[in-house]
Parts: structure tokens; C-alpha cells; sequence
């Protein structure tokens, strides 16, 4: 199956979305960065550099109160590249390593998780290639809040108007909207 990283990026920033309750989105947008409480900085954070993953993910904002609203957040390249050179396979088997518990004692010391998922289309079906999901936790999402973060965004306006536009059957006008994502190479 492939592997590759495709994400929205710029000659700036990398973007990767997370989705959060009203609570949380509404405490970032308000002061800008992440924000504990009501962010948990002692909890593993997920971030997806696929637009679709995370609607998949999320159910299009609508999957629970906890995963409303969709937020944008544009890393910086060198943030981006830090995280990857930290970062281990959630999976044995999709890890470069034979031994099984040098893998598990890796995941374990590990602030960033690498996990690859089957990617989505428009209509949220699986597709052939995966996709990049990275989770963060300890020293990482302390840099994340902290240092790496360049913008944040609410795109929970824009997912919605996507997602009807694919439940009117509008499909090429949904694709048209999707972000511009390409390969990232670091």
C-alpha cells in the first residue's frame, strides 16, 4: 500500500487539522494558541494533514460535541520536519524494526506516534494510498502550543459547506473546494 504525505502547505507553513469541542475551539480562536485548561496538555493530541482524513475522522464535524469543530493549523517546515525525526511507528508492522520489543519500549518513550491510515475520498470511502495521522504528547505538545504553531484557523464553516455540497451529489463543486494538497517532501 502507499505511503506518502500530502498535505496543504506553503511556502511558510505546513497545515494539519484537528477537531475539538466548542470549548476548546473557541478558548484557541480567542487567544490565539492552545490554551490548558480547557486544552489538556497531558493528553496525546492528534493532528491529520488530510483534509478528508479528519472529515472522516470527525464525520464532517458532526460525529460528537467533542470533534465540532474543525481547526486549521499551520506549522512551521522546520516543526513539521522535528516532529517526523521524532517521531515512531504506532505499528509494529509498518515500523523499519525486527525486534518487537525494542519497538514497544520506542512507542512507549516516544512524545510523537506515527500512524498510517487508509485515505478518504470525497465521500469518505477507503482508498488504496494511506495517509499520515501524528500524535503528540509530553515535550511535543508542549512545543506544539508553544513554539511550532504559526496560525490557527476555524475551517468548521468550510467543512460544512463541502460536506453539502457532496450530499447535494455536487461532487465535482465539493472537489473544487477541497484544499490544494500535494506530496510533501521533507
Amino acid at each position: 500500500m502507499k505511503c506518502s504525505i500530502r498535505a496543504y502547505y506553503t511556502k511558510e507553513y505546513i497545515r494539519v487539522y484537528q477537531a475539538y469541542s466548542d470549548t476548546i475551539a473557541d478558548s484557541v480562536l480567542v487567544s490565539g494558541k492552545f490554551v490548558s485548561p480547557p486544552f489538556n496538555l497531558s493528553r496525546m493530541t492528534w493532528v491529520k494533514p488530510s483534509f478528508l482524513w479528519m472529515m472522516y475522522r470527525s464525520g464532517w464535524g458532526g460525529k460528537d460535541l467533542n470533534q465540532k469543530r474543525i481547526l486549521a493549523i499551520d506549522l512551521k517546515h522546520s516543526a513539521f520536519s522535528e516532529i517526523l525525526s521524532l517521531g515512531v511507528s504506532s505499528n509494529f508492522e509498518q515500523s523499519d524494526l525486527s525486534c518487537f520489543e525494542e519497538w514497544k519500549m520506542l512507542v512507549k518513550n516516544s512524545d510523537v506516534l506515527i500512524q498510517w491510515d487508509p485515505d478518504r475520498d470525497i465521500i469518505l470511502n477507503k482508498m488504496e494510498s494511506r495517509t499520515i495521522q501524528i500524535g503528540l504528547r509530553n515535550d511535543a505538545v508542549i512545543k506544539y502550543v508553544n513554539e511550532w504553531i504559526v496560525n490557527i484557523t476555524d475551517v468548521t464553516g468550510f467543512s460544512i459547506e463541502v460536506k453539502n455540497l457532496v450530499l447535494q451529489g455536487e461532487i465535482d463543486n465539493a472537489l473544487a473546494k477541497l484544499p490544494k494538497e500535494s506530496i510533501y517532501y521533507v
